[in-house]
């Protein structure tokens, strides 16, 4: 069987309540989950499988299409988000203009949250739920069986993680179970992605690659949910962490963005990451996400050895009554803390921070502005809050009246590219928000000392290109 995973165009994508600049600016990552796929799917099975990341690409619909056309697939996955969803059913309905006979699969976490409201649109034969591996894995063994309509029927009712129809009746198989071992994951198939061409703004080489060590986040923000992922921490071993980070290197491949939402839940794991790198004395730069709330000295000090070059903290507000709003769980004083000792140790940091947060006026802005300065970021990631579908803050607002109805559901159910996600609404209209995260990221990046700091770090002409870009796009805002 020939099948073909897909990362659609971003040509319709939903922008966030945010300066187009933060996502424009961003780079490209690779798609992790297509990659962790086609691996699962080559190590278990003998299918030809391709992949087709039309972002890295910089594909057309046209273009997209004739790349489907030559390769001729009998199956198609596409990686599916809320707000990639009006180019995800473009692509649906490209593939089934081909030929109709393709089965069409959609993953991720919009299907995860709107099974019913997905399997419905137009195009769509099957969904997987949760961790995909297993359950596409199934799937696909399941179609290859050519067996009738009734047998396939029954033998699909016992894969967990699947959404499909029958008689135009919605089938859901319940969800599959977490995988608890994740070293038994094959690693993500780069090599079927022009893994040469992705990049990051913040990053000091080319390429670079996202990594994955865990999965499951065990912390309660309200504004923050990975259903398809849980909140059971599952880690992977230092030995199978640096395998897979050596794998890369061997591809050309010597600067690693480590997604886990946090890199230092494990302490110990992550000390034993770093001592197998330093072992095999690997030439690296890599970057992580902590909170704040997870890091000491110790564990500093042995992520520079290590070089670990930048550390994302979620910081989010300078008021510790927003905080408690938001259920973050941290101190003003660890924030403190955490930046005062990172940079101590020679590692540069990026700090995260959102207006437009419940009980947050006016002096709980500037609060937070006033923080993001006294910090010193290395780069700061400033955000209006959008009320994702299924997180906590989402449900309160809704509770509340703050928001009057279901928007997420509305969208998920009848999709427009005219959507625009909702905002809490509470204290700010959505403009004044915007004007003030314009406005912080102007005075933030624009001042002489922390232009000539950034000019000093530079490595290379690539890069400096990058930066020059983005500051001029920064003044322009």
């Amino acid at each position: 069987m020939k099948i073909l995973l897909i990362n659609p165009p971003a040509e319709n994508e939903i922008i966030g309540n945010n300066p187009p600049i933060i996502e424009e600016e961003r780079g490209f990552n690779p798609p992790l989950g297509l990659l962790y796929l086609a691996a699962y799917l080559r190590k278990n099975n003998h299918h030809q499988i391709k992949i087709i990341d039309s972002q890295v690409e910089e594909l057309t619909y046209p273009q997209l299409k004739q790349k489907i056309k030559r390769f001729n697939p009998e199956l198609v996955g596409i990686t599916t988000m809320t707000l990639t969803l009006i180019d995800v059913l473009k692509t649906v309905s490209l593939v089934k203009a081909i030929n109709k006979k393709i089965k069409v699969i959609l993953g991720g976490p919009h299907v995860h949250i709107f099974p019913e409201e997905t399997i419905n649109l137009p195009g769509v034969d099957y969904l997987v739920l949760g961790e995909g591996e297993q359950a596409f894995n199934d799937l696909v063994k399941a179609l290859d069986q050519k067996e009738k309509k009734e047998e396939l029927e029954k033998r699909l009712k016992k894969i967990k993680g699947l959404v499909f129809k029958k008689n135009k009746r919605i089938i859901n198989t319940g969800p599959q179970p977490f995988i608890m071992n994740l070293n038994q994951l094959p690693f993500p198939a780069r090599d079927l992605v022009p893994y040469q061409k992705y990049s990051s703004l913040i990053a000091k080489r080319q390429p670079i690659t996202t990594m994955i060590t865990s999965r499951g986040c065990p912390f309660q923000c309200k504004f923050c949910d990975r259903p398809n992922l849980g909140k059971i921490f599952r880690a992977r071993s230092a030995k199978n962490v640096v395998d897979e980070i050596e794998a890369c290197v061997q591809m050309g491949i010597n600067e690693f963005f480590v997604y886990d939402d946090t890199f230092t839940v494990n302490q110990q794991r992550v000390i034993d990451i770093c001592d197998e790198i330093i072992k095999r004395k690997l030439k690296i730069g890599w970057d992580i996400r902590a909170r704040v709330d997870t890091i000491n000295k110790k564990i500093l000090k042995k992520l520079k050895q290590a070089n670990c070059e930048r550390i994302h903290y979620g910081v989010e507000a300078g008021s510790l009554k927003v905080l408690k709003a938001l259920n973050k769980g941290i101190t003003l004083r660890q924030v403190r803390n955490a930046f005062r000792w990172t940079k101590e140790i020679g590692i540069d940091t990026l700090a995260y921070f959102m207006i437009g947060n419940p009980q947050e006026g006016k002096k709980e802005i500037e609060a937070s502005l006033e923080l993001m300065k006294q910090l010193k970021p290395d780069f700061v990631h400033l955000t209006i809050l959008t009320p994702f579908p299924a997180t906590k803050i989402y449900f309160e607002a809704l509770e509340k009246g703050i928001i009057k109805k279901d928007v997420w559901q509305e969208f998920a159910q009848k999709p427009s590219p005219d959507f625009i996600p909702p905002v809490w609404g509470e204290n700010f209209s959505r403009e004044e928000l915007f004007k003030i995260v314009s406005q912080a990221y102007k005075e933030f990046y624009t001042r002489p000392a922390y232009i000539i700091q950034g000019l000093r770090k530079i490595r290379s002409l690539p890069e400096f290109n990058r930066k020059i870009k983005a500051g001029l796009k920064v003044i322009k805002m």
